[in-house]
């Protein structure tokens, strides 16, 4: 049992999904958001202040999840709490297979049913998504989001910021770039830009962005 709470940043769906996997873990978890006081509860917990209230915490008795799937807003609340020596924990879901060779920085979630195969190397304050499938010698840049049932096969290099939406899947060995953003069920077999919006099977740039 953890003797720390754990303040949860971000009171939407993906933190309830946060909060039930911290109090697997035996945390007491507390939530902010920029909506309180307008919202003071989700579900049965409560909204106890604003991300500015959370900074005026004592970093020594409590950790900090960031629930927030937009990556680049996650990547900007994380740097700011690192500023005030907050500690951000990666947390993984009991049910989650996570080999004992591969290497995960802070700030990451696991979830339910997600397999981390050998040598893979998570950046930090990256989302592994329910059932997704992160292969071996797979490199995840820091703040993407693999959703839910996503499958990498291995060497799979993925730059920061990504974000690989539902049951998408990316061939072995190939590479894609930073802040791309791959379409729900998308088969990925060749490599993919920066910047872009892929999407089909097989998946191929559709639009660009910054």
């Amino acid at each position: 049992m953890n003797d720390k709470k754990l303040a949860i940043l971000g009171a939407s769906g993906h933190g309830k999904v946060v909060a039930d996997l911290a109090e697997q873990l035996g945390y007491v978890v507390h939530f902010y958001d920029d909506a309180y006081p307008n919202k003071t509860m989700i579900e049965h917990w409560p909204i106890e202040g604003t991300f500015d209230d959370l900074l005026m915490l004592d970093s020594t008795q409590t950790d900090v999840a960031v629930a927030i799937g937009h990556n680049k807003t996650r990547q900007q609340k994380i740097a700011l709490l690192l500023d005030k020596d907050f500690t951000i924990p990666t947390l993984i879901h009991p049910s989650a297979v996570v080999s004992q060779y591969a290497k995960l920085q802070h700030g990451c979630v696991v979830f339910a049913g997600a397999v981390v195969n050998a040598f893979a190397d998570i950046g930090k304050g990256v989302i592994i998504n329910s059932s997704a499938v992160v292969e071996h010698d797979c490199s995840i840049g820091d703040f993407s989001h693999i959703c839910p049932n996503t499958a990498l096969a291995g060497g799979v290099i993925v730059g920061t910021g990504c974000w690989l939406g539902i049951g998408s899947q990316v061939k072995q060995l190939v590479e894609l770039g930073d802040y791309c953003l791959i379409g729900a069920g998308s088969t990925v077999l060749k490599n993919i830009p920066s910047h872009v919006t892929a999407f089909g099977s097989p998946a191929i740039v559709i639009r660009h962005h910054n």
